[in-house]
């Protein structure tokens, strides 16, 4: 069985990071730009664009919203690039109290009907 965190770091970060890189593009922002901006290669930006990385999961309209007016800020440059690591914290901690993370754990990985191991979920992943 695989831990939380490592749920996490294969999904979450990654659609996170697709969902983000996908709205910067909607805003106007180029794919170098993008990829300056999130500190990763102008490759990984066009596989995130693409669905070709960080996609299967699909986060629901209180996550979307979150990541929307993320973009929105970075864009405007209200946020900046060491707002990234905490608003990403923040919207990864909301997807796990909404049990968003127990639900891509028993859908990725084979776990037992009592587990308990999904944080910030008083919810058993069964």
């Amino acid at each position: 069985m695989k831990p939380p965190c490592e749920m996490v770091v294969w999904y979450v970060i990654p659609t996170i990071r697709s969902e983000l890189a996908k709205e910067l593009l909607k805003l106007g922002m180029k794919q170098k730009e993008i990829s300056k901006l999130l500190d990763i290669t102008q490759p990984a930006v066009s596989q995130y664009i693409s669905d070709k990385r960080g996609h299967g999961i699909k986060f629901n309209d209180h996550i979307m919203a979150m990541i929307k007016e993320f973009a929105h800020d970075l864009k405007e440059e209200t946020a900046t690039q060491q707002d990234i690591i905490p608003r990403t914290c923040k919207i990864c901690k909301m997807i796990k109290t909404e049990d968003v993370l127990c639900q891509i754990h028993k859908e990725k990985d084979k776990i037992p009907a009592d587990c308990t191991a999904c944080l910030g979920s008083d919810a058993k992943c069964s």
